[in-house]
């Protein structure tokens, strides 16, 4: 047989090579820790036969390299030597199928005399023995060097607590907790960091331990599912201090903080084919952490009891925050208010004055222009003060407190809030009493005419320097009935003799006047249809105080003063009469042209 060309000879050997069986098993050395776990992978390729192929493995120690010990196989239960025996029956060691051509060792807690080479075999399907049947990978055990434990440690002996310490912190206060970790691993390995919390009275454990945030093993810091937001907003943060201290700040502690914190240290390093395996794993208990809430605490408390005072005497109330509080500052701010309900009435009522997180003062609606203070008198009381009570400032008071922590970039979080007892506080009335008595001079008024209204005002009671000040309305009618709508004011004097004019119906002139020390005139100027409806005057009586603000002390409304524009006798004359007019001048018009019509057609038929 002559002799095989190159290319002939080039596709023999490229042929046998693609049909020879190869076993594979991770690159090494592989470094471990003695007490933890390995898997080591095997799986078979280009072998003939059967589509499940079986493994053995075999451990050549150090100290006898020559001499296989058998580990486990797949085919055959009482392969293990003796030395690994116990082990197999425990499932300490086990060989788990993945699938048909491949399967990987278990190794549960590796032990030092697990150092050594192994050999990944698989017996022959092959109708001729080519290629590799086994793999083989050197695995060498570290001894466990990782340590954890909180920092700065606690006392040690017999003074050392027998479980971690309790420390409390107050909502929106921060909570810091140091761990300590460090290895003396001969080898380059990375540690990762963690710090985790377990819900409080509840066992440790993977199932039960939250990660909270964590320094991976190429040094980024990443946080759990629920903490990633406020790892985020800067409102969590992780540092290394020095080579083996690590820190944890949560800023602006809320109540689902609370439970039981722990440090976990991952030793990590680098296996020959670039991928990172853990090799160690500590943890440490380092606090139970309890975080006492505002809403918890927050109390208050108002004084000096219900009052009753006469009207232009100054009113002050005290307002006191209680509870185990932290001071307002760079974690806790708080505002205090007051509000008011008139007697009878339900609800917290409005806003009186409040002081607000920063220390500023401000008046609720309806108070502005009033000589009112609100001011800390105290590191925890605070003083509403009303320079001149008014009759409407009687009801029922109640100081309203809130607290807010503050998160990242000084944003404020409303945390808890607080009601006072009502207190009552009761203002005399002057005594004022009002009556108003309006009529339309004249009694009745035509259109184009001039229409006067009058009205008279009798005071009984009152202090002295009482003004009055008196306002006109009107009520228009509808299809004969008086609109739903509310009066519409046509005008007024005011308390200083300043007139005030609204919205006439007609749309015509106005003038109001005092023409008497407590009466009062309307007029309305060229009376038209659009000016029907129902008038009233509204008086009312008013009082300055000390503090030069005025209040109203009484207020009353006159009987109604129908006003209804007439028309002219000789305008009713002349209406009928050019209607009459109209009428004639139709009536001949139809009949002149039925009678021309008639006339035409008669010509037509001719």
């Amino acid at each position: 047989m002559g002799a095989l060309g190159p290319p002939l000879l080039l596709l023999l050997m490229l042929g046998v090579r693609c049909c020879a069986r190869e076993v594979l098993v991770p690159k090494g050395p592989l470094y471990r820790v003695a007490g933890t776990a390995i898997s080591i992978s095997c799986n078979v390729s280009g072998y003939e036969g059967p589509a499940q192929q079986d493994f053995e493995w075999f451990l050549y120690r150090p100290e006898a390299p020559e001499a296989a010990l058998g580990i486990v196989s797949t085919r055959d239960s009482r392969f293990s030597y003796a030395v690994f025996g116990p082990r197999v029956a425990a499932g300490e060691v086990q060989v788990q199928r993945l699938q048909g051509d491949a399967v990987v060792l278990k190794i549960a807690r590796l032990q030092a005399q697990d150092a050594g080479i192994y050999e990944c075999y698989t017996p022959s399907t092959d109708a001729r023995y080519l290629g590799s049947y086994s793999g083989k990978v050197e695995l060498r055990v570290l001894p466990d060097v990782l340590q954890v434990s909180a920092y700065p440690p606690g006392p040690r002996g017999r003074q050392a607590p027998a479980s971690p310490p309790r420390l409390m912190v107050h909502e929106g206060q921060e909570l810091a907790l140091g761990c300590l970790a460090r290895t003396s691993t001969q080898k380059h390995t990375h540690l990762a960091v963690s710090f985790g919390r377990a819900v409080p009275e509840a066992p440790v454990g993977r199932a039960t331990l939250q990660e909270v945030v964590g320094l991976r093993p190429d040094l980024a810091v990443e946080a759990g599912a629920p903490y990633a937001e406020r790892l985020a907003a800067g409102e969590l943060r992780l540092g290394k201090e020095g080579t083996e201290q690590y820190r944890m700040v949560v800023g602006g502690a809320q109540a689902e903080d609370a439970g039981t914190y722990h440090c976990t240290a991952a030793e990590w390093i680098q296996d020959p084919d670039g991928s990172w395996a853990q090799i160690a794993e500590k943890r440490a208990v380092l606090a139970h952490v309890d975080v006492q809430t505002l809403s918890s605490q927050l109390a208050v408390a108002v004084g000096p009891g219900e009052r009753r005072i006469g009207p232009g005497e100054p009113l002050e109330l005290l307002c006191n925050v209680s509870g185990a509080l932290p001071p307002p500052g760079r974690h806790a701010a708080y505002s205090v208010g007051w509000e008011m309900a008139p007697a009878g009435a339900p609800g917290p009522g409005r806003l009186v004055a409040q002081l607000d997180t920063e220390g500023v003062g401000s008046l609720g609606p309806g108070y502005e222009g009033r000589h009112i203070a609100m001011e800390k008198v105290a590191s925890r009381t605070y003083r509403l003060r009303l320079e001149a009570a008014r009759p409407g400032d009687a009801g029922t008071y109640r100081c309203l407190a809130k607290a807010y922590v503050r998160g990242s970039g000084a944003r404020l979080r409303e945390a808890a809030s607080a009601r006072s007892r009502p207190l009552p506080v009761h203002v005399r009335e002057e005594g004022v009493v009002l009556e108003a008595v309006a009529w339309l001079a004249g009694g009745t008024v035509y259109r184009g005419e001039t229409a006067s209204l009058l009205c008279n005002i009798s005071v009984r009671g009152g202090p002295p320097g009482l003004r009055l000040a008196a306002s006109w309305w009107v009520e228009r009618p509808e299809e004969g009935e008086l609109s739903s709508a509310p009066a519409q004011l046509v005008g007024g004097v005011g308390r200083d003799g300043v007139a005030e004019l609204g919205v006439r119906p007609g749309g015509g002139p106005v003038s109001v006047e005092l023409v008497g020390p407590r009466s009062h005139r309307l007029r309305l100027h060229g009376l038209g249809p659009e000016d029907e409806g129902v008038y009233h005057c509204a008086p009312s009586a008013w009082v300055q105080h000390t503090d030069y603000s005025w209040y109203q002390a009484g207020s009353a409304r006159s009987g109604p003063v129908t006003v209804y524009p007439y028309t002219h006798a000789l305008d009713t004359l002349l209406v009928p009469l050019l209607v009459g007019a109209g009428v004639a001048f139709l009536t001949g018009a139809i009949v002149l042209g039925t009678i021309t019509c008639c006339f035409m057609k008669r010509l037509r038929k001719r």
